[in-house]
């Protein structure tokens, strides 16, 4: 029999795995620990001028697929008319047929305005004008959507030299139901190989701390200290996003060699480079590791690869990449060294080249100490491959080198409030592929060890893992 796309059944095509979606995983709450949801926009209670703002505003995914239709940067990140820019986004998308962006944007269509029409040309202005009357509706707004989705847990993504105002007004806010908790993220403080960065970092870092950083012994220690802020905010992960991880540590002599270098405006060299971010990781390890934090490391990407657009349009626009980097040395080195010291938190490793899903999840196993179920994580498929033959391949690595059954699950990595139904897509995928085997025989076809392990990857596992406060 045929079926109708985006039906009840989508992505769905056993009895199993429809019953695991409809039954188990499709009302659980959500649980989003990464993403880069701006903490202000939850705290105020944003609402939206019209549909572009909150569809384009931000999403360099958007950005990519309407650049490779041919759109204008003025329609992209640029100053044009709003509705132009949705126009050229709607003909964007009746050429985006398989790619997930396609079935995001429907999904979200249907899921936050009602709507099941298809975006084409044809079809644009009226949901146009559709979308618009509902923005305009007052109970369409941050609070409204994130207690329409059950979202329990919103982790931001923030650095040292970050406001925490937010958060604390959120936290003191009762009519807030979803816990919004800061993520430390000092990928900046790491930079000795860029000068110009470093500084401006440092700079907006003592303006947040107010006091001054002359060595590098200050320096780690206000980042301890606001990892102890962080902390009393209600962080519980700290995030790191590199090409690879950073095995060896340099002296404190030669850290303090470094930072007055890189204060005078020369750049290190990859092995200060390396050394110096490798000892400030180390002390960041040992950190999680005393406050019971789950380190996150997303590795093997190479960003503002495009020079000429990165200095038109500025970074997260759309122009990283994944890397070939090797892997393997440098992440279980770095792993060890933690190890080593009893400093290894909890971890999950996030590889932007799918071909390391396999080294990471037979990786993780040298790691599990037998304290903590699943302590070494092989994070949700990222980015680039946040797709279906992505979602099923790290599914899969996971599968058959770890414990599915103890995945901490999806994560949105977004900027907007319209994500949500991706962890829809993924339960969906993920029920699928349970049932899809149960029915052809390869799993046995008992529903309380399937429905414990449906629950646990979609909710209960990362609830137990993470230790917010919900």
């Amino acid at each position: 029999m045929s079926r109708t796309y985006l039906d009840d059944h989508f992505l769905l095509h056993t009895k199993t795995g429809q019953a695991l979606y409809h039954e188990v995983a499709a009302e659980l709450p959500i649980i989003d620990y990464h993403c880069h949801l701006p903490p202000q926009e939850v705290a105020d209670n944003q609402r939206w001028q019209n549909i572009t703002e909150l569809w384009l505003g931000a999403d360099h995914y958007k950005w990519r697929a309407m650049r490779s239709n041919g759109v204008r940067e003025e329609l992209v990140t640029g100053d044009g008319d709003p509705k132009e820019k949705f126009l050229a986004w709607a003909d964007t998308i009746a050429h985006a047929l398989r790619n997930p962006l396609f079935d995001w944007t429907h999904l979200e269509l249907r899921r936050y305005f009602g709507i099941d029409e298809i975006l084409t040309p044809d079809s644009a202005e009226a949901i146009w004008d559709a979308t618009n009357a509902k923005l305009a509706e007052p109970a369409f707004c941050a609070h409204t959507i994130l207690d329409d989705f059950k979202v329990a847990v919103i982790g931001t993504t923030d650095d040292p030299a970050d406001s925490l105002e937010h958060h604390q007004a959120i936290a003191a806010n009762p009519d807030i139901k979803t816990c919004v908790a800061p993520t430390f993220r000092p990928d900046k403080a790491l930079r000795v190989d860029d000068p110009t960065l470093w500084n401006n970092w440092l700079a907006s870092f003592v303006a947040r701390i107010g006091e001054p950083i002359a060595n590098f012994e200050q320096l780690l220690g206000a980042l301890a200290h606001r990892h102890d802020e962080f902390h009393a905010t209600g962080a519980r992960l700290s995030d790191h996003g590199a090409p690879h991880a950073y095995p060896d540590a340099c002296s404190a002599s030669d850290a303090e060699r470094i930072f007055n270098a890189t204060r005078a405006g020369t750049p290190a060299s990859s092995e200060d480079h390396n050394g110096f971010a490798g000892l400030i990781m180390r002390h960041v390890g040992q950190w999680n590791a005393e406050k019971n934090w789950t380190m996150q490391l997303h590795l093997n990407v190479l960003r503002n690869t495009n020079a000429r657009m990165f200095a038109e349009v500025g970074p997260d626009a759309g122009f990283d990449t994944m890397a070939d980097f090797p892997q393997g040395d440098c992440l279980i080195r770095f792993l060890d060294a933690l190890d080593r010291d009893n400093n290894l938190p909890r971890t999950v490793l996030y590889g932007l080249n799918p071909r390391d899903f396999d080294l990471f999840a037979s990786m993780m196993g040298a790691f599990q100490t037998g304290t903590v179920p699943g302590k070494i994580q092989l994070g949700s498929a990222w980015w680039f491959n946040d797709t279906k033959r992505g979602m099923e391949h790290q599914i899969n690595a996971l599968s058959d080198n770890g414990l599915l059954s103890r995945f901490v699950g999806m994560l949105t990595d977004s900027r907007s409030f319209l994500s949500y139904p991706r962890h829809e897509y993924f339960r969906r995928l993920v029920c699928n592929m349970i049932g899809r085997e149960v029915d052809a025989g390869d799993l046995p076809a008992d529903r309380k060890i399937l429905d414990a392990m449906v629950r646990g990857i979609c909710y209960d596992n990362a609830k137990r893992y993470f230790g917010f406060e919900i």
